[in-house]
């Protein structure tokens, strides 16, 4: 079976700042799994009118098997594929 091609949805969203902004963001890449093969790792965010500048949501870095680390994206220790607890 021939690879998929990958699109991007950019879903304009209100939010106070970029900080609410990137934790709707992860909350929206999390809930995505459930029902679509998203790929939650490579989330990002812009500024409505400043689109080329992003900023990640999750940690970039792929873990043994190949699958994304789901912490933030300025994370502290290990990579994990689970939430810390708080």
């Amino acid at each position: 079976m021939a690879d998929r091609e990958r699109f991007v949805v950019h879903l304009p969203v209100r939010a106070a700042d970029l900080a609410g902004a990137v934790r709707l963001a992860r909350v929206v890449a999390r809930w995505a799994c459930v029902l679509t093969p998203a790929d939650p790792g490579e989330t990002t965010v812009s500024a409505e009118d400043e689109q080329g500048v992003r900023h990640r949501v999750f940690c970039d870095l792929r873990m043994p098997g190949g699958r994304r680390c789901l912490l933030r994206a300025d994370h502290d220790g290990p990579c994990s594929r689970r939430l810390a607890r708080r």
